[in-house]
Parts: C-alpha cells; sequence; structure tokens
C-alpha cells in the first residue's frame, strides 16, 4: 500500500488548493472548480477565498459578482450539510441530486409540520402550496425579488405561526421565512444579488433555472470523484463528513470511482482516485496565505490534525466548529488575523517554531490583505476566540 504521509499531504493541498504562488487562478470560476464548492453561508468569505487564489486579485470582486449575478457561471445554492455553498453552476444539478433531496425532503415535512402545529390547523399543506405557486409566479415576473417585496404580490406570506409551542425555545416564525429556505433546498430559488455590498447579508431571491434529473448514485460518483481530486487522500470519515451521506452511500461511491487505499501518518487509511498516487514534483517554494472564516480548504476534511494541530483549535473555532480567519505557512495553519475597527489587519503565530522568516512573509501577506480591502471593515459571520481578540471586541 502506498504511503502519504502529512508532509506530503500539505503539498497536495497548497498546490490543489491554488495556495501556492505558483498554483494561483485566473478567474473566480476556476477558483470554483478547483475547490468544487466556496462556502457561501457568509457572503464574504467567498470574495476572500477566490482573492486570496488569484494571481491577479485586485478585480476579485467585479470577477465574483460578474460570475455569480451576470454571467451565472457560479450560483449560491443549498449543499451538504444544509449547508450555503458557492457552486460552478454545471454542478447543480449533481449537488441537488446527491446531496440535495434527501435533505429538501426533511425540510418540507418539518415546514408542514410546524405551520399545522403553530397555527392550530389554519394553515394546512394545501394553502402552502397556493401560497408557494404564487410566490414563485411573482419571483418570475420581478427576476429578483426581497421577500418583502415578494410579500407585496402574495400577501399570505406575511402570515405567522408558533415554532415549538410550549418548549422553551417557543417562537412565532413568519411563513416567508422558512418557505423560501425550503424553496432553496428543493433547488427551486436561489440567493441573488445582496442589497447593499459584497459583504451584506441581505439578499434578494431569484427563480432557480432548470436542470436536468440525475440519478442519485451517479450523482453521488459524480460529486465524489470531483472531491477526491483536489481532497485526496482522505479517509472515510471526512468524505461522510463533509457529504452528509450515509456511510453506505460514500462506500458504494468509493468502489464505482475505484478508489485506492493508501496508508497516512498516524496509522490511518486514506484514498485518493486512480492515478493520482504520485507525489507532486519539486519542492515547494515558502509562502504564507491569509484565508477567512470558514473557507473550503480550513473547513474540507473532519480529520484535521496533519494540518491544523489539536493545541490550535480553541483559539481557532468557535463552539459550534466553525473555523475563523487563518494563517498559513505552506499547507499548515499556523495562526489567525482579524480586523481592528479602523480596518487594521492585525495577526498572530500559534506555533512557535515559526521564526523570522515566517513573521517577515506573514506580516507582507497582511499588508497585501489590507491594501486589498482598501478600508472595507470584514467580521466574520461566526465569531471566534482568536478573532475577537484580535478585533478588540
Amino acid at each position: 500500500m502506498r504511503h502519504i504521509d502529512d508532509e506530503e499531504r500539505r503539498a497536495r493541498l497548497a498546490l490543489g488548493h491554488r495556495l501556492a504562488p505558483a498554483a494561483r487562478a485566473g478567474g473566480a470560476e476556476e477558483v470554483a472548480r478547483s475547490l468544487v464548492a466556496l462556502h457561501g453561508t457568509d457572503p464574504a468569505t467567498v470574495y476572500l477565498a477566490v482573492g486570496a487564489r488569484l494571481a491577479d486579485p485586485a478585480s476579485t470582486v467585479a470577477d465574483v459578482e460578474r460570475a455569480l449575478y451576470e454571467d451565472r457561471t457560479l450560483v449560491r445554492m443549498h449543499g451538504m450539510r444544509h449547508t450555503v455553498f458557492v457552486f460552478p453552476t454545471e454542478l447543480a444539478a449533481t449537488v441537488h441530486a446527491s446531496t440535495g433531496l434527501a435533505v429538501a425532503a426533511k425540510a418540507r415535512a418539518a415546514l408542514l409540520k410546524d405551520i399545522a402545529a403553530g397555527s392550530d390547523g389554519r394553515l394546512t399543506e394545501e394553502w402552502l402550496k397556493g401560497v408557494e405557486a404564487s410566490a414563485l409566479r411573482a419571483l418570475e415576473r420581478r427576476g429578483q425579488a426581497t421577500v418583502s417585496e415578494l410579500a407585496l404580490d402574495e400577501p399570505r406570506l406575511r402570515e405567522q405561526f408558533t415554532y415549538g409551542k410550549g418548549k422553551s425555545y417557543e417562537a412565532v416564525q413568519t411563513v416567508s421565512s422558512r418557505l423560501m429556505r425550503v424553496l432553496g433546498v428543493e433547488g427551486r430559488v436561489v440567493r441573488g444579488r445582496p442589497l447593499g455590498s459584497w459583504t451584506s447579508t441581505q439578499f434578494r431571491w431569484a427563480v432557480m433555472p432548470p436542470y436536468p434529473e440525475l440519478p442519485v448514485p451517479d450523482a453521488q460518483l459524480e460529486l465524489l470523484r470531483r472531491w477526491l481530486a483536489v481532497c485526496g487522500p482522505a479517509t472515510e470519515a471526512d468524505l461522510k463528513w463533509w457529504t452528509g451521506w450515509k456511510v453506505t452511500d460514500v462506500r458504494r461511491a468509493l468502489v464505482s470511482a475505484g478508489a485506492v487505499e493508501v496508508s497516512l501518518d498516524g496509522g490511518g487509511v486514506g484514498y485518493v482516485l486512480p492515478g493520482q498516487l504520485d507525489a507532486p514534483e519539486g519542492d515547494l517554494e515558502p509562502f504564507a496565505t491569509l484565508l477567512p472564516g470558514l473557507d473550503p480548504t480550513a473547513m474540507g476534511w473532519q480529520e484535521r490534525d496533519w494540518y491544523c494541530p489539536q493545541e490550535m483549535r480553541p483559539a481557532l473555532f468557535d463552539g459550534s466548529g466553525n473555523i475563523g480567519p487563518t494563517v498559513w505557512w505552506g499547507g499548515r495553519i499556523v495562526g489567525g488575523w482579524g480586523q481592528r475597527a479602523d480596518g487594521e489587519v492585525v495577526w498572530r503565530l500559534l506555533d512557535p517554531a515559526g521564526g523570522v522568516e515566517v513573521e517577515r512573509a506573514v506580516a507582507e501577506a497582511a499588508g497585501r490583505l489590507a491594501a486589498w480591502l482598501d478600508g472595507v471593515r470584514v467580521t466574520p459571520r461566526f465569531r471566534t476566540p482568536l478573532e475577537r481578540e484580535l478585533a478588540g471586541r
């Protein structure tokens, strides 16, 4: 069995995820295809993740906005683990069939149950069908719209119900917020252009362009191949976590892909695609990178010891497992960064073995990021202990 040690894994990461200067991309679509998916829960993450991987990041914002809202070569939609991602548009059908269908069925059932219980039977399944059909027609006419704008055309979207009646978490919810989320998971609507700047979290909605229905096993095979091509070697646990699939689905897709077992440092077993057993050629030049919170590389694997030591995690992750802004040296995490109220990018190394070379390279990378931001303040959606401390609050 071929052995791939941690050093080689980090080299593969640096090249495959376009962190190394020699591997930088020419545009937003190229970055997204290289990573399979960009985390889209925090809108700023998409832009920062793309900018960190472009050979010329100067036009990052315009490039991403063109791809998302004009050319539609990228799409923001629900995907693995019921999470919002930005995918290459050609992957929409694959993602929906491989991961979205099962999640959508549960989301629809939960909504019907909640509105019936929370309205004492007043809001029924038939009533909801009428509301969503009317809302979709209105959205088709408008092209893009906020929920408030849609409610002008379909006032029933403003109806409210009690969620968790009698429970400690009881709360009043509006039909519109839950319904649009379910329609998003079902692949019928997508998030459109936001209100405000590229850091805004308030999005318009748009009707999702039609795409073919794919057989679930075929879609799972395609998604696994794409992910393993850039994230292999990966363990079965990594694959199950990243996809959100059942372990039986993961194993079936691994067999269909002809995935090859390799041994890893620490005694684990990983998988690579056939033809990817050879190590990367040449030695990587040392380099520093600052990646945003929820970056797809930092969140790419469940088993992270080979690029993120255990002792760093309390400072870099929040209580729900979301990673904050990180500092990378080559293919591993060595610290974190934040941004003060005046826009200054500040950082801290958590690896005592860094030395002067690393500090100088990180300082230069932080300077480049600050210049690119040009005074724009980015606060991660999920705050982490080190980021809060560095930001001063």
